[in-house]
């Protein structure tokens, strides 16, 4: 009998058998779809920014996609776009939106919240410069790329441990799903700006020690790009 997704040996045998000890099959790690915001402002964790009519749309392209697979279980960041995107996607496979508030953005961008991107460096002189360049060493940030890093990879984790049989959807932003991309399969974070996800992107990964990444994907209308979220 073929047995999908990854298993854990524990070293103790029963009956000549490795006695093994299932995990999450896959993680899915998902950034919300586009949002509306006309005024190109740095929305961090203010209320009041939802998704835009293509956001919607890219999202929905995500939900079919997640639909091929086994999800039993979606989580997401309390902030409105997140949830709007696991709304999407829980609904069409039948299941709830949990919240997690450690999924939450990067706290380096409350610092910015408000302000237009174009105005950054001249409010915060420097600062967008900085984080562009060298994100590993950002003395300003309320938050460091490694506490953020740890922070999203322990839920992830913790959603391994808890769902034994099945995928797990995770619901987050840009920043914070590459961080814990990057720590979990044992790659330096000084690669955040490496192949970041999409708007709706979704990035897989399989449980193991490193992690693995199983597959990349992004809707056919990712959207603008944009410096993160």
């Amino acid at each position: 009998m073929a047995v999908r997704g990854a298993l854990r040996e524990t070293g103790q045998t029963f009956g000549g058998f490795y006695d093994l000890k299932p995990m999450a099959n896959l993680i899915h790690l998902v950034r919300h779809g586009e949002t509306h915001n006309p005024d190109d402002v740095v929305y961090a964790s203010l209320p009041g920014f939802d998704l835009s009519d293509r956001g919607r749309d890219q999202v929905r392209s995500a939900a079919r996609f997640l639909g091929s697979q086994s999800i039993v279980a979606v989580w997401s960041s309390p902030l409105q776009r997140a949830l709007g995107t696991a709304e999407i996607i829980a609904t069409r496979g039948g299941l709830v939106v949990n919240v997690d508030t450690e999924l939450s953005e990067w706290g380096l961008l409350d610092r910015w919240a408000g302000v237009p991107w174009a105005d950054v460096d001249d409010r915060f002189v420097g600062e967008l410069t900085g984080y562009l360049d060298d994100p590993t060493d950002l003395p300003f940030s309320p938050e460091s790329l490694a506490d953020l890093a740890k922070r999203i990879r322990g839920v992830v984790e913790r959603l391994d441990d808890r769902y034994r049989h099945g995928d797990v959807v995770v619901v987050s932003h840009q920043d914070p799903i590459q961080a814990a991309r990057l720590s979990l399969t044992g790659k330096p974070l000084s690669e955040l700006a490496v192949d970041k996800p999409t708007h709706a992107g979704i990035v897989t990964l399989r449980p193991g020690s490193p992690w693995v990444e199983h597959s990349v994907w992004s809707p056919q209308c990712p959207g603008r790009s944009g410096t993160s979220d």
